[in-house]
């Protein structure tokens, strides 16, 4: 580890017990979702199950909560319930990293854990270098950084990133997200039988490949994964244009379902669908747990004109993980669902039978800040019913147009926003409430809407107005147990 390494874990290390207590009193710090220690959260990274324990990392700026120079931070679980912060995984020190050890992925190989990650380097006159790096493990915890094994090919920008390794057959694969240079994003294809000397495949999806047209200026964060024999990649890409009730985040994340050909090399895919329905939701990664699921994390944020506006930048840190979610392929769309380990968390169970009949009514007992409610629809009536969120957030089912809606206010502009999904024949509601997030799943995971959201903390009113009969069951939900790393 070079002198330049430790000064910079020593430095965030510092501000994290500078500032510990500060985010630790905010009232909208939440109680089931990984977060930073202190200053900004985005891209999960390298997640993966080694030697039987769950390795989360993640982008992090310790130093202020903006983005900037980011390191790797890292948690680890044997239960996905129980976590313990790990010393910081990489620090961006070097030459080839030294404005950032951007985003990537992990696997093992040989009994030792191998990150790949993008370095960043922005010159002084404003260019910018991009480097595919390696660092490795023995333990999954220290890493010795290998530096760069891949270097910027031809036809490409230096928005060229994100690594996410896989291997198939008897060599490695790794996809990375491109900007070409007619600003047109594109996942770039490389093979290795080493993951040390990488050969270039080639584009395998982008704007103008698989009968696609101009989609985005950047595509981030690929992944491609095989879900119920279909190969499934997903995609955050960036510029794609508002159409309809679809693309109303300032960037997006999908996915294309198709058929990749490790022979030929290439991958033909139909249409992309949206992952996420709400507003906080972005490059998500997955990874194959030792059980077979395949389990994914999102960035619960966005960088967008409201980020700085989050009221937990005063207590010096912003964003979050989303839960833990599986992924299963079904009748060819993608369904997520809670992990089965969330039951753990389960307290106080309440079950009632609701016969909303017009006007706003308050349900006492499954009001709360951090609550599971399922919700079973009985009987629609042909209209529209809601349910309020303490004052802050609606859900509004509307069956006539077959449409739910997600309604909250802007962080920065206080004014109500709005995203909607097409639904047919609704039948369910799983809802998930962290003291300023939202997670809900509906017909089982069918589709998603994620949001933070900042209600009064004294709050936790749950209203629901309109016409429908409604079986609800509400948990009361204890938060994640985080061994903190200790000062030194």
């Amino acid at each position: 580890m070079s002198e330049n390494d430790q000064l910079l874990r020593l430095w965030a290390n510092e501000e994290v017990m500078k500032f510990r207590e500060m985010v630790q009193q905010d009232p909208y710090r939440l109680h089931y979702h990984l977060m930073p220690p202190v200053g900004l959260l985005n891209d999960p990274n390298g997640l993966i199950q080694f030697r039987g324990v769950y390795h989360v990392f993640y982008q992090w700026n310790p130093f202020e909560t903006a983005h900037g120079a980011k390191f790797w931070g890292h948690y680890t679980s044997k239960d996905l319930i129980h976590w313990r912060e790990e010393p910081i995984a990489l620090a961006p020190s070097e030459w080839y990293d030294r404005n950032g050890c951007y985003s990537g992925s992990a696997v093992e190989w040989e009994g030792k854990l191998h990150l790949f990650y993008t370095g960043n380097v922005k010159q002084p006159d404003g260019t910018r270098e991009t480097y595919q790096c390696l660092a490795v493990s023995e333990d999954g915890v220290h890493f010795e950084k290998i530096g760069p094994i891949l270097y910027l090919p031809e036809g490409y920008t230096a928005h060229f990133r994100d690594p996410k390794v896989w291997r198939q057959g008897d060599g490695w694969f790794m996809i990375l997200g491109a900007q070409t240079l007619k600003e047109q994003g594109a996942a770039v294809l490389f093979y290795s039988k080493d993951l040390y000397e990488w050969e270039e495949v080639g584009r395998i999806a982008g704007s103008g490949l698989n009968g696609l047209g101009d989609f985005g200026y950047m595509w981030e964060c690929p992944d491609l994964i095989r879900l119920n024999g279909k190969d499934i990649l997903l995609v955050s890409p960036q510029g794609l244009d508002v159409a309809g009730h679809e693309y109303h985040n300032l960037f997006q994340s999908g996915y294309f379902s198709g058929a990749f050909d490790a022979q030929k090399l290439t991958f033909d895919h139909g249409p992309f669908t949206e992952l996420d329905r709400g507003f906080d939701f972005y490059a998500p990664q997955t990874f194959v747990d030792e059980s077979g699921r395949t389990i994914l994390f999102g960035w619960m944020g966005i960088t967008d004109e409201a980020e700085q506006h989050h009221p937990t930048i005063s207590n010096h840190w912003v964003h979050a993980l989303t839960m833990p979610r599986e992924l299963r392929y079904v009748n060819g769309q993608i369904y997520q669902s809670p992990l089965q380990e969330m039951k753990m968390l389960r307290k106080g169970k309440v079950e009632t039978r609701l016969s909303i009949d017009g006007a706003e009514e308050l349900y006492p007992q499954i009001a709360g800040k951090s609550i599971e409610l399922l919700i079973e629809l009985v009987e629609t009536r042909g209209g529209v019913f809601e349910i309020n969120f303490r004052n802050s957030a609606k859900l509004i089912y509307d069956e006539a147009r077959d449409e739910v809606s997600l309604i909250r206010e802007n962080v920065k502009t206080g004014k109500l926003e709005t995203r909607t999904s097409k639904v047919s024949s609704l039948s369910a509601i799983h809802v998930f409430l962290d003291h300023s997030s939202m997670e809900i799943f509906l017909d089982g995971g069918k589709e998603v809407f994620t949001a933070r959201y900042f209600p009064n903390v004294e709050d936790e009113s749950i209203v629901f107005a309109g016409h429908a009969v409604l079986d609800v069951k509400k948990w009361d939900l204890q938060g994640f147990e985080v061994k903190e790393q200790e000062a030194k």
